[in-house]
């Protein structure tokens, strides 16, 4: 709903409501241009309007990111080709983009800093006490809350005893990010046994020590447990993953494909809490955190890893006060929290068959947006409901198409091309497996084995 003003600009919500019997007049070209007109200098197009393919649609930047937004649309309908769109103008942003499938880097080119297994630096000490209890402490068990002790001891310990070393050990908790050494920290178990008045009570403090070798030991998790030189580099992680300053490179891209599936969700956990804590002490630069696939780290029930969950509901509540923006992509809406989508003020909604889905984005649209719900089976590829505070009116449109350069890599595998032909051997199992051991997809080098 809507009406024109004095100085023929179209605003939404109306001063004057018709009368009883009032005529009804059909929306030309020219009224639909007052409608769906560039508001203001900060709009991004990215579609046509689909009652008229010569009308350019835009979403309006600053409502669009100060307010959070989320794509959702079934498998195939183009969520990942809209994402690029929308995210392809910001020439000095800072975005980061978790990608658990490495879709998206390619759409951005030069543009694009990619972080993957290869050259993504977590160090353990960035844990926080939960995370680290999701990492180091037995899953369940009688054993479970003895560790879960044992550790927060241990860990408060090995920070204090680095911390000595620059002559401050005030306001360390056990969540604080200061470095410490594994080295240090089984020694710390190692004082804690020594105390013990009963051997048969050593169990829990040799679970805790032979996870910590083995994770030390394990090529999955050198990206986080590698290296014998621990040093106070957060600054330098940090610059990186926030792109501050952006050299040209405002996309954060972290290629999430390769984590052990073990340790995914913490490390889903830290990157989150590591934006929005480094937003919260600094509020000049306003940076974005897109989340493929969001259901898998925010569902509706309790399954999944808890403090995922909290930082981004954390996130979605209070982000806009400290300039954090949030992007929710999903194909299975209905398992979203509901609480957390609600915080997105403006809706992507691409073609959507599924029953459950389509009531469950029926409840999160404001009622002006309800009238076009009706078409979201029918709508086609590259087609969408778009609602919300981004727009000046709810409207259905077609994203714009992007260059084969900046499309993502989300294709299906072409069953009826793969199929026209027998594979000749000549080692293609044997490289497979070599990839699948040193866990890469790139080509390897089997002379320098």
């Amino acid at each position: 709903m809507g009406e024109t003003v004095q100085d023929s600009r179209f605003v939404r919500g109306d001063s004057i409501c018709p009368t009883l019997g009032a005529p009804i007049y059909v929306a030309i070209a020219g009224d639909l241009a007052k409608v769906y007109a560039r508001l203001e200098e900060d709009t991004v197009r990215f579609g046509t309007v689909h009652q008229d393919r010569s009308l350019p649609a835009f979403v309006m930047t600053d409502k669009l990111l100060s307010h959070h937004f989320a794509i959702l649309g079934t498998t195939g309908s183009g969520k990942s080709c809209a994402a690029a769109l929308i995210l392809q103008d910001h020439q000095n942003g800072h975005v980061i983009f978790l990608d658990p499938h490495n879709e998206y880097a390619q759409s951005f080119g030069d543009k694009a800093e990619l972080i993957d297994l290869t050259n993504l630096r977590l160090p353990y000490w960035l844990l926080n006490y939960e995370e680290a209890v999701e990492v180091l402490v037995s899953r369940e068990g009688p054993y479970r809350d003895s560790e879960m002790a044992i550790l927060k001891s241990a860990i408060l310990e090995a920070k204090r005893i680095y911390a000595q070393k620059s002559g401050s050990v005030e306001h360390i908790t056990v969540d604080t990010p200061v470095p410490y050494h594994l080295g240090t920290l089984v020694r710390c178990i190692d004082g804690q046994i020594a105390k013990l008045d009963r051997p048969d009570n050593t169990i829990p403090y040799l679970r805790l020590q032979s996870r910590i070798e083995t994770l030390k030991d394990d090529a999955r998790f050198a990206f986080m447990f590698s290296g014998l030189d621990v040093r106070d580099n957060m600054d330098e992680s940090l610059s990186r993953i926030m792109r501050v300053p952006a050299n040209g490179k405002p996309m954060t891209f972290i290629d999430l494909s390769g984590v052990p599936s073990e340790i995914v969700d913490v490390v889903v956990s830290m990157l989150c809490r590591a934006v929005f804590d480094f937003a919260l002490w600094n509020t000049n630069r306003p940076s974005l955190l897109v989340c493929e696939e969001a259901h898998r780290y925010i569902g509706a029930d309790d399954a999944g890893f808890g403090p995922t969950k909290a930082v981004l509901s954390r996130v979605a509540k209070k982000g806009r006060k400290y300039g954090v923006s949030l992007c929710l992509i999903s194909q299975r809406p209905s398992e979203l929290s509901i609480g957390i989508l609600s915080q997105c003020n403006t809706l992507f909604v691409l073609r959507m068959s599924n029953g459950p889905d389509q009531e469950f984005v029926h409840a999160a649209i404001p009622e002006s947006g309800l009238g076009l719900l009706n078409a979201l089976p029918a709508l086609r590829m590259q087609e969408a409901i778009v609602v919300g505070e981004g727009v000046t009116v709810p409207m259905r449109i077609r994203f714009d198409d992007l260059e084969p350069n900046q499309q993502p890599r989300s294709g299906a595998v072409s069953f009826a091309k793969a199929w026209r032909k027998d594979i000749v051997e000549d080692g293609f199992v044997a490289e497979t497996v070599t990839r699948w051991r040193h866990q890469t997809r790139e080509p390897i080098n089997q002379s320098s084995m």
